[in-house]
C-alpha cells in the first residue's frame, strides 16, 4: 500500500528533510516552501517518525482539492476516504489555518470540514453518533491560494521532541534545528565537536546522535502506534531496524563550555537521558577561555541574538570575541547562525558560505568558515 506523506519544515530545512526521506526508502520525494512530500507503506510511516532529524512532523495527505465556497469545501472533504483511517470509535478533531484564499474564517472552515467527514463516517458506519472516544486521528487542514490539503497527523507532539530535554535554558535552540546544522557541518564519527556556549547542551547531543546514527525517536511514542489501521509489528521491526543501524564504536568526542552552571547541570542530565553522555563533557568556561581540546575540530554554535537575551550591542560584543577566539586553522570549520546582517563584519571575516534557515520564526543565516 502506497501512502503520500507530507512533512511540514522550518524553512530552509527542505533539502535535508528530503535528503533523510530518499535515504531512509522514500519514493516520489518532492520539495516545496516549508514541507517535503513523499510516498511509502506503513513501515516508512514508522521509520520517518522513529528516525527523521529535521521533519516537525509526519503527516499523511488524504486528499487535496481546489475550494473558493463553503459547498465546494464540504463536498471536497465528504468525497474523501476517511472511514479507511478513522474506525466508528476514534477521535478526529480538527484544526488548521487558512492563507491568502477565499475561505479566510478558519473557525468555520473547522466547522465545515467536521461535519463533512462525520457525513462521510456516517455512510460507512451503522451509527448516527460518534463518541470519539478512542485513539486520536488529527486532521488537520491547510487553504493556500484556494488549494485545500487534508492531512491526518500521525506525530503526536512535534518531533523535535525527542524525550531527552525536559527542561531547556534561555532561549533554547530547538532540536530539529541543532541537528540541521550538525547535518550542514558534516558531523562524523571521528570529529571532535564544540559548543562554547552550549546552554542546555542541544548541539552537543544532537551531534553525537547523528555521529552514532542514533534514531532521536528511538525513546518517544507516536500518535500513529495506537491505531488500529497499523500493525504493532510495524513499529517493532522498525525500532529494531533503528537499533540495528547505530554505530556502537567511535572517536567522536564533544565538548560543551558555558557560563552558567544551572544550564551545564541541564545539560549534563539531558545527554544522560539522550544516551550520548559518555562522548560529552561539559564545564564552566567563558568564551573568552576557550581552548580546544585537539588539533581538528568542528564548532557549531547559537549565540545570542541581542534580541531576547542580551541587547544588541552585547551581541555584536560576542560576535567580535568569538572572530579572535575562532582562528583560521587547518582542519577546522566554524559554522554559526544568527540573524545579524553585519555579523561577518563584527566577526572580522566573510564566511566561505551562508545558508538561510529560520530558527522559529527569526531568519537567520548560519555562517560557515572552513577554509
Amino acid at each position: 500500500m502506497q501512502i503520500r506523506y507530507v512533512i511540514p519544515c522550518l524553512l530552509g530545512l527542505e533539502k535535508p528533510i528530503a535528503d533523510e526521506m530518499k535515504a531512509l526508502g522514500a519514493s516520489d520525494v518532492v520539495s516545496e516552501n516549508g514541507r517535503v512530500l513523499f510516498s511509502g507503506g506503513f513501515d516508512l510511516l514508522a521509520r520517518a517518525n522513529i528516525c527523521a532529524r529535521f521533519a516537525e512532523r509526519i503527516q499523511i495527505l488524504v486528499g487535496a482539492f481546489q475550494a473558493r465556497s463553503f459547498e465546494e469545501l464540504f463536498q471536497g472533504t465528504k468525497a474523501l476516504p476517511w472511514e479507511d483511517w478513522i474506525g466508528p470509535a476514534d477521535a478526529f478533531p480538527v484544526k488548521g489555518y487558512s492563507l491568502n484564499s477565499t475561505l479566510f474564517s478558519v473557525s468555520d472552515c473547522q466547522s465545515i470540514i467536521k461535519k463533512a467527514v462525520v457525513e462521510r463516517l456516517k455512510s460507512k458506519y451503522p451509527i448516527a453518533w460518534f463518541d470519539e472516544t478512542g485513539p486520536v486521528h488529527q486532521i488537520q487542514f491547510s487553504i493556500m491560494k484556494d488549494q485545500v490539503s487534508l492531512l491526518l497527523d500521525t506525530s503526536g507532539y512535534g518531533l523535535h521532541k525527542r524525550g531527552y530535554r525536559l527542561e531547556a535554558g534561555g532561549a533554547p535552540i530547538k532540536e530539529t534545528l541543532a541537528a540541521a546544522l550538525c547535518w550542514l557541518s558534516r558531523v562524523r564519527p571521528y570529529h571532535t565537536l564544540y559548543d562554547p556556549m552550549c546552554g542546555s547542551g542541544t548541539i552537543l547531543i544532537e551531534g553525537a546522535l547523528l555521529a552514532h546514527n542514533i534514531a532521536p525517536g528511538k525513546n518517544r511514542s507516536f500518535s500513529a502506534e495506537r491505531w488500529d489501521q497499523i500493525p504493532e509489528e510495524v513499529w517493532r521491526l522498525e525500532r529494531e531496524r533503528a537499533a540495528d543501524l547505530e554505530l556502537r564504536e567511535s572517536s567522536f568526542a564533544a565538548f560543551g563550555g558555558d557560563i552558567d552552571p544551572a544550564a551545564l547541570e541541564l545539560a549534563k542530565a539531558n545527554a544522560q537521558r539522550a544516551g550520548v553522555a559518555d562522548r560529552i563533557t561539559f564545564e564552566r568556561r567563558d568564551l573568552r577561555d576557550f581552548a580546544p581540546q585537539s588539533e581538528k575540530g568542528t564548532l557549531i554554535c547559537n549565540p545570542p541574538y541581542g534580541e531576547r537575551l542580551l541587547d544588541l550591542k552585547a551581541a555584536e560584543e560576542i560576535y567580535r570575541l568569538m572572530g579572535e577566539r575562532f582562528v583560521q586553522r587547518h582542519g577546522w570549520s566554524y559554522s554559526i547562525i544568527s540573524p545579524s546582517e553585519d555579523f561577518e563584519l563584527f566577526f572580522g571575516r566573510k564566511a566561505d558560505k551562508r545558508r538561510k534557515l529560520y530558527n522559529g520564526m527569526i531568519k537567520c543565516q548560519v555562517y560557515m568558515y572552513f577554509k
